[in-house]
């Protein structure tokens, strides 16, 4: 999708592209290295760092743009019932172009500087 606004990239001169090996076991994927998008927030081409923790989580809205919503299920212990209850949380989730995805798909996500997260496909 086209978007409307020029996408401005501080700190990187726009007629080479330059891309980076992020690391941590995920490749470069090929449309970072051959695509023409800008993406300030793509960890390949842009200017962020990857560090934290990875997390997993389920594509559950892709409505916004260059984001999508990841829901995270987890159990919660509760000691008085010696019992675990299933919670989840819903955390929204950079979308760099360079990646493709579909709904109701199961994702790796790793944190990135700036607290924003950076989604890879598995």
């Amino acid at each position: 999708m086209a978007e409307k606004a020029y996408q401005k990239q501080p700190t990187i001169f726009q007629n080479k592209k330059r891309v980076l090996s992020v690391g941590l076991g995920f490749k470069t994927p090929r449309e970072a290295i051959d695509g023409t998008y800008i993406d300030k927030k793509c960890p390949f081409t842009g200017n962020v760092s990857i560090r934290g923790r990875i997390l997993s989580g389920v594509v559950t809205k892709m409505k916004m743009q260059r984001t999508i919503v990841i829901r995270r299920d987890y159990l919660h212990y509760i000691r008085k019932y010696n019992r675990f209850e299933k919670r989840h949380k819903n955390i929204s989730v950079h979308l760099s172009p360079c990646f493709r995805y579909d709904a109701a798909r199961r994702l790796l996500i790793q944190n990135m500087q700036q607290s924003e997260i950076q989604f890879q496909g598995k």
